[in-house]
């Protein structure tokens, strides 16, 4: 009960033995190499673009060493 998942184009293997019935194309949420839960697609695609306004954030060098005012 193992599938294949990518994110940001890293290929991982992980165990989809907590959720039933994982279908390819199927969004999880995956901790410790173990898919725990399914989102809509709806739900995954907030999500991921939350973590893209996030990256281009951090891809600031103000994001990654701050000024104390």
């Amino acid at each position: 009960q193992w599938a294949e998942i990518e994110v940001g184009g890293i290929r991982s293997r992980v165990s989809v033995a907590l959720i039933d019935d994982v279908a390819v194309g199927d969004y999880l949420i995956v901790h410790a190499g173990f898919a725990i839960a399914r989102l809509d697609i709806e739900e995954a695609e907030k999500s991921l673009a939350l973590f893209d306004e996030i990256a281009a954030h951090l891809k600031t060098a103000d994001a990654l060493h701050p000024r104390l005012p």
